[in-house]
Order: C-alpha cells, then structure tokens, then sequence
C-alpha cells in the first residue's frame, strides 16, 4: 500500500466483544480523515475464521491493520495473535493489542506473540477519542503498512 491513502480504502479489523468500545470505534472512525472500512468480530475463532477467509467469510476483505482485544470468547486475543502471527501472509499485519487489561503477563505474552503495540483503554471518554486519534496519526500518517498480497488460507 501506498502512503497516497486519498483514494485507498484502509481496511481495520476490530476484533472485540465491548458492545460499548464497539460503538465508540464507529464514532471515533467517522471522524477520520481517512477512508477507513471497519469490520467487525467479536470472538476469537471467528476473527480467525474472518481473516482466513473461511465460511462464512469466504468475501471478507483482507484486513491492513487489525485491532486485537486480549479478553475474547472462544479463543482469547493471545491465541488469536499466536496463530495470525505463525502465518507467512498474516503475520505481515499489525496487530494492535487494545485492552483493558494492565497486567504485566498479558503485556508480556502479547509481545511474545509479536504484537505491534499494546496498549490499554482509557476510562474517560475523552481519553479514548484521544488514543484512537494516536493510533491513527501513526498507523496512518506515519507508519508504511505491509502491501496488500494474494490472500494465502492458511490449512
């Protein structure tokens, strides 16, 4: 992918089950200044099943970026991280860790799992709009994503 996102559309994959932080996302996305499709999951095995393209995914658009809670039925984002990153195409994607979770195992078995970032969700409202606002200038404006490749299934 280019830095030229004007007309690119940046494909995020939110993979969290907080039916308020998902909420909070949407918003925080409609204000971007990019264009941005967020896709959503909320539970481990199907974020897999999402970014293998598995049914019922089979037309899912490959993800640039991802976004990864740790606490997650079925399968926690540790998992979820292990498995993407043992991938030869899925490990090329970000993954930024978003929890709520400050405890040092899980900061530490994220990075094991090679996780591009972690970071812990603000309380406040305002702190939250402000870390998705960070997490934008960077990931977007400053940092190059992986090109788009043909999509590998992982067996």
């Amino acid at each position: 992918m280019t830095q030229s996102h004007e007309h690119t559309t940046i494909e995020i994959l939110l993979i969290e089950d907080n039916l308020g932080d998902i909420r909070l996302f949407q918003e925080a996305i409609k204000m971007s200044t990019f264009n941005l499709n967020l896709s959503i999951i909320q539970d481990g095995e199907q974020a897999l099943d999402y970014i293998n393209r598995k049914p019922p995914f089979t037309n899912a658009t490959y993800p640039d970026l991802i976004l990864l809670d740790i606490n997650l039925p079925r399968k926690s984002g540790h998992e979820v991280l292990e498995i993407l990153k043992t991938h030869p195409t899925n490990r090329r994607i970000p993954v930024i860790v978003l929890t709520s979770s400050q405890a040092p195992e899980d900061i530490q078995t994220a990075y094991d799992n090679h996780a591009n970032c972690y970071i812990v969700k603000p309380v406040q409202l305002s702190d939250f709009f402000q870390v998705i606002n960070t997490l934008e200038k960077f990931w977007l404006h400053q940092a190059r994503l992986p090109t788009r490749g043909k999509h590998e299934n992982q067996n």
